[in-house]
């Protein structure tokens, strides 16, 4: 059986809430919280004032609740912090996003008429790193290679390891001196940017393909957007975007006959090969020009397919709340450094 451990002061501590003349009261605003495991106290009062007279129509203070507090939801987004509000936060993007794709919500049914793509955005390699593959079901070998080459720091580029899901490996590079760590962290800085001139590139493109001017595109089409960062084992983002055509009025109004998928996959394999970002010489980092990976996925999402509305609004969902979780990174702010016992792995005796 596990083993049990037993706390006198929070024992105590219940006792005293369960005696509490204010028990209801606080109880009330716990199940308002919905579960939160971190609640934020409010403390402070509103009062409500009639703009014509001056006369104070109603005040509310903390200083009556439970403990002079009010409590109300921490509405995080990351499980490892709070799991009810994540779940929260991933149950109404999911509602969002499929009504975006199959109507509902103020969003008219006729929606579903208009084209839209989801579309996968990768970073570059700034360096091999370990990776899990499989065929039918199978994991192949890492990086296998007859004639693998060294590395100038003496490491062979090859890895026969299978490597299984939760191998420590996994996103790790084959040689760490070869890995351009500055590179990726840069990319990772700079993608919000680097997605903006996508969206840019994506809307000229499509004028040019319609043989429209930027202005009067605008008075025919609309391009509406929802996209969310995933984080890969190797600690680079990949922006995964559910792309739609409009009319000039939004989600009502149907696009121009001409505004098809095909043309607008057209646009987004040219917007994602041409746009760039140019970071310049810092300290001893050489200048970069940071683009999108090689790698790009386009397809399209229909009710019925392969890709159906409720297969994207659960994905998007999905990596709207892991947020940066799946490459181990810190998920709150360090403060005091009596916090740093509690994170940092110590790796041995002379270690610091």
């Amino acid at each position: 059986m596990p083993a049990t451990h037993t706390r006198s002061h929070a024992i105590a501590g219940m006792i005293t809430r369960l005696n509490d003349p204010h028990y209801a009261r606080w109880a009330a605003q716990i199940h308002r919280t919905g579960g939160c495991r971190q609640p934020i106290h409010l403390r402070g009062r509103v009062d409500h004032i009639d703009r014509t007279t001056g006369e104070i129509l109603h005040r509310y203070s903390t200083r009556h609740e439970p403990d002079g507090v009010l409590r109300v939801p921490c509405k995080t987004r990351r499980a490892s912090r709070c799991p009810a509000c994540a779940e929260t936060y991933r149950a109404d993007t999911y509602q969002l996003i499929r009504a975006g794709l199959a109507g509902g919500k103020g969003v008219p049914a006729s929606v579903t008429a208009h084209p839209c793509l989801f579309v996968t955005l990768t970073a570059p390699s700034f360096g091999t790193v370990h990776a899990r593959r499989e065929k039918d079901g199978k994991p192949l070998p890492c990086h296998a290679r007859r004639d693998a080459p060294t590395c100038p720091h003496g490491q062979v580029m090859s890895c026969t390891a299978r490597h299984s899901a939760d191998d420590p490996r996994l996103g790790e590079p084959l040689c760490p001196d070869c890995y351009d760590y500055a590179g990726s962290v840069l990319f990772n800085a700079l993608a919000p940017q680097l997605w903006r001139y996508f969206t840019d590139a994506l809307r000229r493109r499509i004028a040019k393909l319609a043989g429209l001017t930027l202005r009067e595109l605008r008075g025919q089409l609309t391009l509406s957007f929802a996209k969310v960062a995933e984080y890969q084992r190797r600690g680079v983002v990949h922006f995964h975007a559910v792309i739609r055509l409009d009319g000039p009025d939004g989600p009502a109004s149907p696009p121009p006959a001409w505004a098809s998928a095909d043309a607008l996959a057209d646009a987004v394999r040219h917007a994602a090969s041409t746009v760039s970002v140019t970071v310049p010489d810092i300290t001893d980092e050489p200048a970069r020009v940071l683009r999108w990976g090689e790698q790009l996925d386009i397809r399209p999402i229909t009710m019925g397919g392969e890709l159906t509305d409720q297969a994207v609004a659960g994905y998007i969902a999905k990596y709207a709340t892991k947020a940066a979780e799946c490459v181990g990174t810190l998920d709150r702010r360090l403060s005091p450094l009596d916090d740093l016992g509690r994170v940092v792995k110590v790796a041995g005796p002379g270690a610091t």
